[in-house]
């Protein structure tokens, strides 16, 4: 998975931008990503560009290439997304020693972290309108959101990376094990459709009161709540208040399934065991020592331990309630 972005060297970064034409200035900036090495380019002419470059060995050209076309046609349905730029041939994927990239026009914007009704409102079409993308696309190279895939497997990882050691791994373990087993249940014949995935406020940016959807790297098959829990974040009044305001403008363009929302403390718990599992995927790149520096002590397992205990608490409580 990790062999770094050493080599990404700034006259790498200016000659991968002028691939698409035109020249840079020698002045760039990187910008904050952990995942991939991301940077903006100032041009002799016209406006700056931003250039991703893709973790070698995480996707696969397809992935990635699936993940563009998506854009494409989320654009075309008239959703603010930021899509790469072609070349002559229409291709919008490159490979530069051995690592993939593409090249996007920078969209300034910022992060709201409070939202009024009518930017909840707007969110809500547009978010209906992905989905709907989302169900033309059966077969997209992506993957699948399930217990089995962000739970069992999420856990496999930590155990083959042995950043889990002595008693704390057998009860970290054991927990990951039984949130799997509740919850594989409440995900049996749930309709899936292809979707943002990390659709959190951070991935908004705004413009006015315009929002516009970034870093669909993480896209797969999924219940359509999964987008719906991570943008409305917590379960207090104040988020029960923007979630109906989300689902009132969904439903103005797309069903919606109520009962799906039985799911929402299943995948909290799962995204947290998925996170784990990509740190450990990733803690020696310098740039997640530097984010997660007590990563894989026993103070942070700990911490990890009770966290989930916490959330299988929930999950225990919303399968119960399926029962009755």
């Amino acid at each position: 998975m990790l062999s770094n972005f050493d080599h990404l060297l700034p006259e790498v970064i200016f000659e991968s931008v002028e691939k698409l034409g035109g020249r840079c200035t020698g002045r760039f900036l990187a910008l904050n990503a952990m995942e991939n090495r991301v940077y903006d380019v100032e041009m002799e002419e016209g406006p700056h560009l931003v250039v991703k470059f893709y973790r070698p060995g995480r996707w696969s050209q397809a992935t990635i290439q699936a993940e563009h076309d998506f854009l494409k046609k989320v654009e075309a349905a008239e959703v603010p997304v930021v899509c790469p730029l072609a070349d002559g041939s229409g291709e919008t994927l490159f490979l530069r020693d051995g690592i993939f990239y593409a090249v996007f026009p920078k969209r300034p914007g910022r992060l709201e972290p409070e939202l009024n009704k009518e930017q909840l409102t707007r969110l809500g079409r547009y978010l209906a309108r992905i989905h709907n993308v989302g169900d033309t696309i059966k077969n997209a190279p992506r993957g699948k959101l399930t217990p089995q895939t962000y739970g069992t497997d999420s856990l496999r990882i930590l155990q083959d990376q042995k950043v889990l050691g002595g008693n704390l791994a057998n009860i970290y373990s054991q927990l990951v094990r039984e949130i799997v087993d509740r919850s594989a249940p409440l995900f049996e014949g749930q309709e899936t459709t292809l979707l943002h995935g990390d659709c959190h406020a951070g991935n908004i940016l705004w413009r006015g009161d315009e929002p516009y959807f970034i870093d669909f790297d993480d896209m797969l098959y999924a219940p359509p709540v999964q987008d719906f829990w991570m943008m409305i974040g917590g379960d207090d009044e104040y988020a029960m208040k923007n979630r109906d305001i989300l689902i009132d403008a969904y439903l103005e363009i797309r069903d919606f399934d109520e009962r799906t929302w039985k799911l929402v403390e299943p995948l909290r718990a799962l995204r947290m065991i998925y996170f784990n599992a990509w740190i450990a995927n990733r803690k020696d790149d310098g740039a997640f020592k530097q984010a997660f520096p007590h990563f894989g002590t026993e103070q942070y397992w700990q911490q990890q331990i009770e966290n989930l205990s916490m959330q299988l608490e929930r999950v225990k409580t919303q399968t119960e309630k399926l029962v009755n």
